[in-house]
């Protein structure tokens, strides 16, 4: 019996032993860990109206942070979450400019602005307006098909492998398909994370269309002005390749974690960064270049109360998109490569303004030539990418038409944008490619078009 006390001890010894080494091992990346979990259950229930519960059990439900334990304040509208009470992150709602983690010295109690919102009643049917739409069949669709493609990325009963939230199928206007898993309807607002990238690739379009940048002009930093680094051009940081220096890296502590948990202000992230190519020559995905335009937008609106109108005043409410909510950081940006809200319908008129070049049911929005422009690969970006957009240029998706683009984001966020076929199909889910054979279902939805 003293034998066996004597082992048992030993193992619960290396066991502790094991666990304070990988406490200590991994304290810094708690920081992340727990921001992540915070940030997101208070986005998810005080800005998409899902419970706790829900939050716990789908969003947040993915190693390792799951592992995080959270607590929500439903009065002050906060949430904190730690692991084993160490490192502990807490994350505020503010009406208007969403969930924004917080550091000790943020002066939760201050006045801030926030942007204005309008809302107009078109009378007309979706997309232009909220009404229903009128049943319509075309002939050139084979429903059917259709209908059982969208069903194949859903998990079936029992299963958590796809782990697609909901599909939404547009063409000529008109919805041809609509799913959801059980908790989520048309009114539900999804995280589009770095499809907000297009979103501020957008806004850009907006401000050439009214003679408020040129795309060749040197980005405005004046840290940059005393070395190589003042050659950047507006047009190399939309199209990615402005060769600074980033770690886009989800995995560990980099240049991505850091800016998007633990940095107030993220339009600075990469302004420090060193050249390590000379612009135009190496192309490399960077979420610290689209804050670092989102800065340059602040500045060259003039005022803080006009940027954060301007996006909603000039576009996003302009066609509709009243459930869209871009979150801001603590020094009042919009965190352009990340954070935007909007139902699954509400994402459809994005890729349905891009369909229509811009005319928005005879409203221009921005210029046609815009869509050219963001639909150009990228140099030295083998065809995927072009302006803040993905592209099947280079055939990423074999059996997709090669003019077909798409606004993407983290775990298979996805509005894909197909001119050839008069298609857009928006895809929210929990996992990406890894999960969903994306090319098959685009294949078979394509073939579904006659």
């Amino acid at each position: 019996m003293k034998r066996f006390k004597k082992i048992f001890l030993s193992i619960f010894l290396l066991l502790l032993i094991a666990i304070a080494v990988g406490v200590i091992l991994n304290y810094s990346k708690l920081n992340i860990l727990n921001g992540y979990s915070a940030k997101n259950m208070c986005s998810s229930v005080f800005l998409a109206h899902r419970s706790v519960e829900f939050t716990d059990t789908y969003d947040n439900n993915f190693d390792p942070v799951h592992l995080a334990e959270d607590q929500v304040d439903m009065k002050q509208k906060t949430a904190s979450a730690s692991l084993f009470g160490l490192k502990e992150r807490k994350a505020i709602y503010r009406e208007g400019l969403g969930s924004v983690l917080v550091d000790d010295d943020f002066d939760e109690k201050a006045s801030v602005l926030t942007p204005n919102r309008t809302k107009t009643n078109t009378g007309l049917a979706y997309p232009y307006g909220s009404l229903q739409q009128k049943d319509t069949i075309f002939e050139t669709i084979d429903y059917n098909k259709i209908h059982k493609t969208v069903s194949s990325i859903f998990d079936e009963e029992g299963e958590y492998i796809q782990k697609t939230r909901a599909v939404l199928v547009i063409y000529k206007d008109q919805i041809i398909a609509e799913k959801y898993i059980e908790g989520l309807t048309n009114d539900s607002r999804l995280l589009g994370w770095s499809m907000t990238k297009s979103i501020l690739s957008t806004v850009y379009g907006v401000l050439q269309k009214q003679g408020k940048i040129v795309l060749k002009d040197k980005a405005p930093i004046a840290e940059w002005q005393n070395d190589d680094r003042k050659e950047i051009t507006i047009n190399n940081l939309l199209q990615m390749n402005s060769g600074l220096e980033w770690d886009e890296d989800y995995g560990s502590i980099s240049d991505v974690t850091r800016m998007l948990y633990l940095d107030t202000d993220m339009t600075r992230s990469q302004i420090h960064k060193k050249a390590i190519h000379k612009p135009n020559e190496h192309w490399y995905y960077s979420s610290g270049t689209s804050n670092l335009l989102s800065g340059i937008l602040r500045k060259k609106l003039g005022n803080d109360q006009e940027y954060l109108d301007f996006p909603y005043r000039e576009f996003i409410d302009k066609i509709g998109m009243h459930s869209m909510l871009i979150e801001a950081d603590m020094a009042g940006n919009y965190v352009g490569s990340s954070y935007a809200w909007a139902t699954v319908r509400d994402w459809a008129k994005f890729g349905l303004l891009y369909l229509h070049k811009g005319n928005w049911n005879g409203t221009r929005i921005f210029n046609e030539d815009w869509v050219d422009y963001v639909t150009t690969p990228s140099p030295t970006s083998d065809g995927d990418y072009g302006g803040h957009f993905w592209l099947n240029a280079g055939g990423f998706y074999p059996d997709a038409p090669r003019d077909m683009f798409s606004a993407n984001g983290f775990q298979g966020q996805r509005v894909f944008i197909i001119p050839s076929k008069d298609l857009v199909i928006v895809r929210f889910g929990l996992i990406g490619d890894a999960g969903v054979d994306f090319n098959t279902f685009l294949k078979e939805m394509v073939s579904a078009v006659k």
